[in-house]
């Protein structure tokens, strides 16, 4: 048994607001819509499910999504699309590179890519990228919640992936986690599943149980190795 990476979680204050900017900026559909919860498609099986918070965004976030293009003119229709939607261009200390960094229009921190070969027909989701004190470790450990094998590894980025879908990727910062992440990942066993027994391996594998207030819910909220939350979810 094991289980496999489902879906990007973003809070928000406003999440109809927000899930209709992400859905016009990929071009794709909200598959549901309501005042606790907003899912948007993003790849076959994959969504980005946003909900609602109390509490504002404060400092970078430590999960970001990056966004494919196929040419220098499509990345600068995708910057010109995003800022008409509402996005801002942000400064995460990136100096001089060849992609775009924005911010939703809650804060979210997100890049534009320049065409890339490994990105090529992905979609319009290239990768969900995590901050990492240790990026190998961390593949090592997220290949085993998402079932994505380990394909890259750097000494400062370590990537999983399959035949489809968004990248995962790890990439080496120096600052540790503070505070609850406002995006974290779901995972879920497959239908014929058990969640007691995924988390138990899951915890023998490094996660621990945290609480962010969830209270009597079906699912169970651990910690990876360095602290970034996730949530493993009912058999599906």
């Amino acid at each position: 048994m094991t289980t496999r990476w489902t879906d990007v979680v973003m809070d928000s204050r406003d999440p109809v607001a927000l899930g209709r900017f992400w859905a016009s900026l990929l071009r794709t559909e909200v598959v549901d819509e309501s005042p606790d919860e907003v899912d948007v498609a993003v790849a076959d099986g994959q969504e980005l499910v946003i909900v609602p918070v109390a509490d504002p965004k404060v400092g970078k976030n430590r999960v970001h999504l990056d966004l494919a293009s196929s040419s220098a003119e499509e990345q600068a229709e995708i910057v010109a699309r995003a800022l008409e939607l509402g996005a801002v261009r942000a400064d995460v200390g990136q100096r001089d590179v060849p992609w775009v960094v924005l911010a939703d229009p809650e804060g979210n921190e997100f890049c534009v890519l320049e065409p890339r070969a490994e990105y090529t027909g992905i979609g319009p989701v290239a990768a969900v990228v995590v901050d990492a004190l240790d990026p190998t470790a961390q593949a090592a450990f997220w290949a085993g919640v998402s079932g994505l094998p380990v394909v890259r590894e750097h000494d400062d980025c370590a990537s999983l992936r399959r035949d489809s879908g968004p990248w995962l990727e790890f990439v080496r910062v120096a600052e540790p986690k503070t505070g609850k992440n406002r995006v974290h990942l779901d995972a879920a066993p497959f239908a014929d599943g058990d969640i007691a027994t995924e988390v138990a391996r899951l915890e023998a594998a490094g996660a621990v149980r945290v609480d962010v207030g969830q209270r009597d819910v079906p699912w169970v909220v651990l910690a990876d190795p360095e602290g970034n939350e996730f949530c493993v979810l009912t058999p599906r």
